[in-house]
């Protein structure tokens, strides 16, 4: 049913070892793309993940006890730490800042956040009754001040304590070793003078003043206990800045204290750079790939004919008697 001159290309058939060999080929290719897609890797060396500065968690711990209300620092301590926190929100552009108020208890007035105004509208409101109960329990305020923090140890991590240092127990010390142990700094500022101011109280219905005093009858003198706040900030590896009744320096607090954190911080961050192969692998199947199309073409090449030597074979055939011993027609 065929013609002669087409056996060769049907039947023809590539010897045992060029087959194998192709198939191998196609083998190899299959293998060495599968394993450039694993990316295989080698450890190389280190490099910095990012060479910006990183962000710091800055909570701020302020009192808002009766002794903040003494007239020492004008117009009353309470109103010039909420002045000098706010000064200090609009020059820590980037970080994170939160606001705990404390008194007898503690309350998170602000959680960490990067919403500045949000922050300073809960800062306006926060007077002494934000904390619901009477009395300085600074110990309770750094341990409130220490869960909002989280567990992400690679974020600098700062309280910025403002009080005029008098406390009723708590255990200031004992909150601070795990304030310590959690990775945060102190920076303390005490507020008042240490000679001792009267607290005025102002009515908010009539803004009657009345001095307050104690059970006996005595005026009570608040006075700024700058010892406790000093151990507190050395313990931490922070600082105390003693404000008194005059401005804070607050360029100096964050340049001293808050940008080396974040510096520091940022000069740690490295990662692993690892060395790829995959493209060896990849050049790999490309080879094998292009050896089997070669050997696959050559065979075809040399299995078929050639249309001169079929048209030899074509006149040969039209050449040849006919049949019964005619004669082929003449012109």
């Amino acid at each position: 049913f065929v013609a002669e001159p087409m056996h060769p290309a049907l039947a023809h058939q590539a010897p045992a070892g060029r087959r194998y060999a192709l198939l191998a080929l196609v083998l190899a290719t299959m293998l060495l793309g599968i394993v450039a897609l694993m990316r295989p890797q080698t450890p190389g060396g280190t490099e910095t993940l990012s060479s910006r500065p990183l962000r710091a968690d800055i909570m701020v711990a302020l009192d808002v006890s009766r002794s903040m209300l003494a007239e020492d620092a004008a117009p009353n301590r309470l109103a010039r730490a909420r002045a000098e926190i706010a000064e200090f929100v609009d020059r820590v552009r980037g970080h994170r800042v939160g606001l705990i108020a404390f008194a007898g208890r503690a309350s998170v007035m602000a959680p960490l956040t990067s919403d500045y105004g949000y922050f300073r509208l809960v800062l306006r409101n926060v007077d002494t009754d934000s904390a619901g109960r009477g009395g300085t329990r600074i110990g309770a305020a750094i341990r409130s001040a220490t869960a909002p923090f989280g567990a992400n140890r690679g974020v600098p991590r700062v309280r910025l304590l403002i009080t005029d240092g008098e406390y009723h127990d708590s255990l200031p010390m004992d909150a601070l070793r795990d304030a310590v142990a959690a990775g945060i700094r102190i920076v303390a500022i005490g507020f008042g003078s240490e000679t001792g101011s009267p607290i005025t109280l102002t009515d908010p219905d009539t803004g009657a003043r009345t001095t307050l005093r104690d059970a006996d009858g005595q005026v009570v003198q608040s006075r700024l206990d700058g010892d406790l706040l000093r151990r507190m900030a050395l313990e931490s590896e922070g600082v105390y800045v003693p404000a008194g009744t005059s401005a804070v320096d607050l360029d100096a607090i964050i340049e001293t204290h808050v940008e080396p954190l974040v510096s520091d911080t940022s000069a740690r961050v490295l990662r692993r750079s690892p060395i790829e192969h995959f493209r060896w692998f990849v050049l790999g199947a490309l080879a094998c790939l292009t050896l089997a199309v070669w050997l696959a073409t050559s065979r075809r090449r040399r299995a078929i004919p050639s249309h001169r030597s079929r048209g030899g074979l074509d006149s040969k055939e039209l050449e040849t008697p006919a049949v019964g011993g005619a004669s082929p027609p003449q012109n």
